[in-house]
């Protein structure tokens, strides 16, 4: 798809066609009442300065001069396209087709696009069809025609795809306390849903504001705290998904690089946001940056840009933070995503794997429409799907959220339900472009002795196949927040140097209620008695060979075992109390074994490792319940 369908304007056509038309049935546009003729020569004046409903209205008297009138109701459909209201628009080119077929002919592609912008593309395609059939056609009309003709081929084709999903498309007004007779739009907001930040449009100054759920309701948005909104335009922009990040579009600023560039700020412990700081000559340039998004772990940040290496105009391009907090050089994200026009608004969801952007050069509906791509590996993507029909209509659609819930979208929109132009809307995803389900766990990593935070490295993989998940840095009292998409098992750990490592498992494989964990981890210092359990080592039941999901957690044991080589431990091995002790006792004893011969497989001196099993004589929980027992069957290790 090109950009063919943007240079076409409904309006302007119907009016030019107005005076050149030659042929028709009855209708003579040269013998229609002098007045109201003169009055529709005004009428055509101010549609041309955009005065649209003074239009209206001069049309309506011109009518009431002169019924028969066909010109009339052409243009006054021409109008409410331009006005994106599609109903008037159809209603009234079907008055003028029923009341002259053959003049109302010329009309034929301009009804076509009113009628798809109802969402009849069945009738929209045979409309265009017989526009394409007409032998003297210019070759801009023809194009014109052709690339509607794909769209609505396109639409009917999703439409029968998806015509048994039952999704009903019903976007929610957010309220007063964010909406106002301004346009909102470029939502973004926490994981947890409970504070949103949007650009406020007033007259031609953009300010972010901000609003924040309590009790199920939506708070009176206010501006910002801190030094961020200026006399300057401040667009597009991200909050990251703990809330502690504010990266924003800040355009014409004295210090800027180019028409528009990326800044930063951070939130304090006053919860204010810091000066805001330009992020520099390896992300801006002297063309445009703007659009900024996240990744959950703070790691990647996508953002949009004009820059030269691209496929087109605008493409969405990736830069990578190092642990030492540098931003790599942008990556282009390839020629599946961006295309020879405009891709933008990019947006990562927490699951970190579902990329929403809108674009107006993959197939669609006309003009910009939203997608969703997967992430497969390192800069690779899956093949962009169109959201579909009403979510995209012939116009052109700005930017989508999604929440952590996979389902839950926050978009502008400046549908009849409005306070005032854009508004910002919920509305529910239908099944087949919804993001993963993401829950999160957040909390603070501490010295288990002095009880004071301790920054930490916090890792997460994907049990199945040792992939990483994340990796992210606490702050520097120790808090963190992680992401973990439903459907996988996870092995998470918490690691800083002296410190015995701690491990947890997170199996989401099953449904979940949860929406969010905290979990507050007490780090061992590494010293005599310490002792941490490992818990990501897997036996199959009764039996004491190490599966190869242990693996990557043994490995780590033996990279603190390396690191500090005067440390010797005690592996020790417990069961639940299903089956006769002396079975369990044997067991506990052979799968602590088993650990102890990786180690030393491994290079680890024997010297520093002994083995005990206990059975389950030391239970640390009960085993009424199968959590319990779960608990129970366990490995250990302590500092000798």
């Amino acid at each position: 798809m090109t950009n063919t369908g943007k240079l076409f304007s409904a309006f302007f056509f119907l009016f030019c066609i107005s005076v050149n038309s030659l042929f028709a049935q009855w209708y003579n546009p040269d013998k229609v009442n002098k007045k109201a003729g003169l009055v529709y020569g005004e009428a055509y004046e101010q549609a041309v300065n955009r005065n649209y409903p003074t239009a209206l209205t001069l049309l309506e008297k011109a009518l009431s001069l002169d019924p028969k009138f066909v010109d009339v109701y052409l243009s006054r459909a021409g109008i409410h396209a331009e006005m994106h209201d599609y109903k008037s628009s159809v209603a009234d080119f079907d008055k003028g087709f029923e009341m002259d077929p053959v003049y109302a002919n010329t009309y034929l592609l301009p009804y076509s696009i009113s009628l798809a912008g109802t969402g009849n593309f069945v009738k929209a395609l045979v409309m265009v069809n017989k526009f394409l059939e007409k032998p003297t056609l210019n070759e801009q009309s023809k194009k014109a025609g052709a690339y509607r003709k794909a769209s609505y081929e396109f639409a009917i084709d999703y439409a029968n795809k998806y015509k048994d999903s039952g999704y009903i498309f019903s976007p929610v007004n957010m309220g007063d306390s964010i909406n106002s007779a301004a346009l909102e739009y470029f939502p973004s907001m926490t994981i947890d849903g409970k504070k949103i930040i949007f650009t406020r449009r007033i007259k031609s100054d953009e300010d972010f504001y901000e609003s924040n759920l309590v009790d199920n309701t939506w708070t009176n948005a206010t501006p910002v705290k801190g030094r961020i909104n200026t006399t300057l335009n401040e667009g597009a922009q991200n909050v990251s998904q703990d809330g502690d990040w504010f990266i924003f579009t800040g355009c014409n600023y004295p210090e800027g690089a180019g028409s528009c560039d990326l800044y930063i700020a951070f939130k304090n412990k006053q919860g204010r946001w810091t000066e805001p700081v330009n992020m520099g000559n390896v992300i801006n340039t002297e063309f445009w940056e703007s659009s900024p998004s996240l990744s959950p772990d703070k790691k990647d940040l996508y953002f949009s840009s004009s820059r030269p290496g691209g496929y087109g105009g605008k493409d969405i391009w990736v830069t990578h933070r190092s642990n030492k907090g540098s931003w790599s050089q942008p990556e282009n994200l390839g020629p599946t995503i961006n295309t020879s026009a405009d891709e933008g608004c990019p947006f990562m969801h927490a699951d970190n794997e579902t990329l929403y952007f809108n674009s107006d050069g993959h197939m669609g509906y006309g003009s910009t429409d939203l997608f969703y791509a997967k992430k497969l590996a390192e800069n690779k993507w899956a093949t962009p799907v169109n959201l579909g029909y009403p979510i995209n209509t012939i116009d052109d659609e700005g930017s989508l959220i999604v929440s952590a819930d996979g389902k839950t979208g926050v978009y502008a929109s400046d549908s009849k339900d409005t306070k005032g132009g854009l508004d910002l809307f919920t509305f529910t995803l239908p099944k087949y472009i919804q993001a993963n389900r993401t829950i999160w766990v957040k909390g603070q990593v501490f010295d288990n002795k002095t009880k004071l935070g301790l920054p930490s490295s916090v890792e997460l993989k994907n049990i199945a196949d040792n992939s990483l998940s994340t990796n992210v840095q606490t702050d520097e009292d120790g808090h963190y927040l992680i992401t973990l998409p439903v459907g996988k098992e996870y092995a998470f750990s918490v690691n800083r140097r002296n410190y015995l490592f701690y491990s947890d498992n997170f199996n989401l494989i099953q449904p979940i209620e949860d929406t969010f964990l905290t979990i507050n981890i007490g780090l061992q210092p590494i010293e005599k008695g310490a002792k941490v359990i490992l818990k990501n080592i897997f036996f199959a039941v009764n039996e004491s060979t190490l599966q190869k999901e242990s693996l990557p957690e043994l490995d780590r044991l033996i990279s603190l075992l390396q690191e500090n080589l005067q440390v010797k431990i005690t592996i020790s091995g417990h069961t639940d109390n299903v089956g006769k002790p002396a079975d369990n006792l044997a067991l506990s004893k052979k799968r602590a074994q088993s650990v102890l011969n990786y180690l030393t497989e491994k290079g680890i001196a024997a010297a520093r490792l002994s083995a005990l099993g206990f059975g389950e004589s030391k239970p640390v929980a009960s085993n009424a319940t199968e959590e319990g027992k779960a608990q129970n069957r366990r490995t250990e290790i302590l500092v000798d």
